[in-house]
């Protein structure tokens, strides 16, 4: 099969053969239909995350957001059927661990990756698989493979947005996009903020009621000024320092950030925060990490009833030949929306 391989960290990935990937026997081998091209993909890229223990054996095929059908499953799966259309979770847990157990596998640590090619697989596919309806196509269900199923988790489970609440999302990417349309569709007052107008163009289009440009003024003033003290919750889905310290500025008193966005080499996961101003206010501040796979049901069932809509984030679709130009463009953050490989 064609894949797209990184062969070492800062090196151009090229598409080269690549021996179909091997059943496990608890297991399942995915024919992928789609597949999203995420910036931790970037990271990695990059060699980001040393810092944390995070190391990936090279070579190596990523790509961990992606859809399509069960080619073969293992001996040891009793559940999941070949032909049957899944999304293949980001967080593969193992089913068993206490993590897991307790109704936390993203915290499981068995990230799923090979969607840049033909063939991938999924690991404990009765604990992982996620069946996909037929109203949802591969292409749209790739796009929430990663971005958007963390900006779900971000915005209902850890932020625990409500309907009247105000929402500051600092980083309109892929997953700042995401998490914009997300909360608006719960009612929420969204405010993006970015340095592109071009996303925030978009970021306007799938739910932001107010949009700022913090290249062209004080975007924690604008905040506090559209909010009259500040947002109830604020999302940093970028990662820098700057995004990050902005982002909990722009709170009110008790109010609470989401931190999804993971830092670069230029912090390598240490960000100076106003700890004084977080005791006087009570704000809470949690970290997010991807979703458990019990959880996509409920976002797909409000895809299904148009309550979510993906598909407008995806600005492109491509064959697996210029993923790889997709990647490098983010080292300057110039793509815009989501896009995602749909021929191989």
């Amino acid at each position: 099969m064609k894949a797209l391989v990184m062969e070492a960290v800062g090196k151009p990935m090229v598409v080269k053969d690549w021996p179909e990937p091997e059943c496990p026997a608890d297991g399942a081998v995915v024919r992928v239909e789609a597949s999203g091209i995420c910036r931790s993909d970037w990271h990695i890229w990059q060699g980001d995350w040393t810092w944390v223990g995070f190391q990936m054996p090279m070579p190596i095929i990523l790509g961990h957001e992606f859809a399509g059908v069960v080619e073969e499953v293992g001996k040891e799966v009793k559940t999941l059927k070949p032909g049957t259309r899944v999304v293949v979770p980001l967080s593969q847990g193992c089913g068993v661990c206490e993590d897991c157990r307790t109704g936390h596998s993203n915290q499981c640590f068995g990230a799923g990756a090979g969607g840049y090619a033909r063939y991938g697989v999924l690991s404990h596919a009765d604990f992982n698989s996620v069946p996909l309806p037929d109203s949802v196509d591969f292409v749209e269900a790739s796009s929430m493979g990663c971005r958007y199923v963390t900006a779900f988790h971000g915005i209902l489970d850890q932020g625990q947005v409500k309907a009247d609440e105000s929402v500051v999302i600092y980083g309109c990417g892929g997953v700042g996009l995401s998490a914009v349309q997300i909360a608006s569709s719960l009612g929420a007052r969204v405010i993006a903020v970015d340095l592109d107008d071009r996303k925030l163009e978009l970021a306007k289009r799938v739910g932001a009621s107010d949009v700022i440009n913090g290249r062209k003024t004080d975007p924690v003033k604008a905040v506090i000024d559209l909010t009259h003290g500040g947002a109830n919750v604020s999302i940093d889905a970028l990662g820098i320092a700057t995004t990050c310290r902005n982002a909990v500025a722009s709170l009110r008193k008790r109010g609470r950030h989401v931190q999804i966005g993971l830092t670069t080499q230029g912090e390598k996961g240490e960000v100076a925060l106003p700890v004084d101003q977080i005791v006087f206010k009570e704000i809470q501040f949690v970290g997010s990490l991807a979703m458990q796979s019990f959880r996509y049901p409920a976002m797909l069932s409000m895809v299904e009833r148009g309550r979510l809509q993906p598909k407008k984030l995806i600005t492109e679709t491509i064959p697996l030949e210029k993923a790889f130009g997709v990647i490098e463009q983010m080292s300057k953050f110039e793509n815009v929306g989501i896009s995602v490989i749909n021929q191989f």
